[in-house]
């Protein structure tokens, strides 16, 4: 395993940050690390680049604990925490041939990753000179100059334009074939195009661990979208077994919603075969990541 977390907890006096979380990542996997502002995203990420201890629990990272192994684990993390901390008064190329400094990575590198991250067209000016995105994009460099094992971007996206977004994007998730990427963001979409898993923290615990896919369909009752070749009433749809609701698009097109894991599709051709009328078309629709995040977060 690149990442193992076991009972992990944080308190910050009275307040428990983690409550006993348990996971891990294996090399090769990106995982979306997503939950609501406070419910510990940053805390964990910050245990595991240890930046700052965990008060119960065992965490380790590339076999190595992170308690005992802090300046060996951060040879083999690459770590873009949620402010991304710059010095402002640097070249671009002056902060990366710092920070390759530190690492002892070859200069080679440095040019490879302002290429790699879209930073050449800046990178000649000072990181204070930068736009929010190019600045993040300098971060990014930064934790990719050691050519670590394991990435862990909180929020990696934040200020990007789309164009930005499509290229680093692209860049994580050529990274995440060879390394173990494990990002945070709010936005559901890039977690849809990048994450095979999905890790939902709230208030401190694990709400939820699943492949991107199972995930959508968690407690979600099954819709169908069916166009007839006729009109058919709303008091005949209702009849068909399964079916708990029902919504006209038009006098022949209609939005079924079924019991949770049960397929509607058998049923809805056994209704047209007995009425007489033909499916022209029938879909399952399917559903959006963002309803299951505000289903398990949700205060209620």
């Amino acid at each position: 395993m690149s990442i193992e977390v076991q009972n992990i907890s944080k308190l910050y006096g009275r307040q428990k940050a983690l409550n006993e979380v348990s996971f891990s990542l294996q090399k090769g996997e990106i995982v979306g690390f997503l939950g609501p502002n406070g419910a510990g995203k940053s805390t964990m990420m910050k245990i595991l680049t240890c930046y700052i201890p965990q008060s119960s629990g065992n965490a380790m990272v590339c076999g190595l604990n992170v308690e005992e192994n802090s300046i060996e684990i951060r040879k083999k993390v690459g770590y873009l925490p949620e402010h991304n901390p710059l010095y402002l008064d640097m070249y671009v190329k002056e902060y990366l041939s710092f920070i390759a400094g530190v690492h002892q990575a070859p200069k080679s590198r440095i040019d490879e990753m302002i290429s790699k991250t879209g930073l050449t067209p800046e990178s000649h000016k000072k990181l204070g000179q930068l736009s929010k995105g190019y600045r993040q994009r300098a971060g990014l460099a930064a934790a990719l100059l050691h050519d670590p094992e394991v990435l862990i971007l909180d929020e990696p996206t934040t200020g990007l334009d789309p164009n930005q977004l499509v290229e680093i994007r692209n860049l994580i998730k050529e990274l995440g074939k060879e390394k173990t990427v494990m990002l945070s963001t709010h936005i559901m979409q890039e977690v849809e195009v990048l994450c095979n898993r999905v890790i939902i923290i709230n208030k401190g615990s694990i709400a939820a661990d699943l492949s991107t896919q199972n995930l959508k369909s968690i407690n979600q009752k099954p819709m169908y979208e069916v166009e007839f070749d006729r009109a058919i009433s709303k008091n005949a749809m209702q009849k068909i077994k399964g079916v708990q609701d029902t919504k006209a698009l038009s006098d022949t097109r209609w939005l079924l919603e079924g019991t949770p894991g049960k397929d509607l599709r058998g049923e809805v051709f056994q209704f047209a075969v007995a009425s007489g009328a033909a499916v022209l078309e029938m879909k399952r629709k399917e559903h959006k990541l963002e309803e299951v995040f505000q289903q398990l977060t949700s205060e209620a």
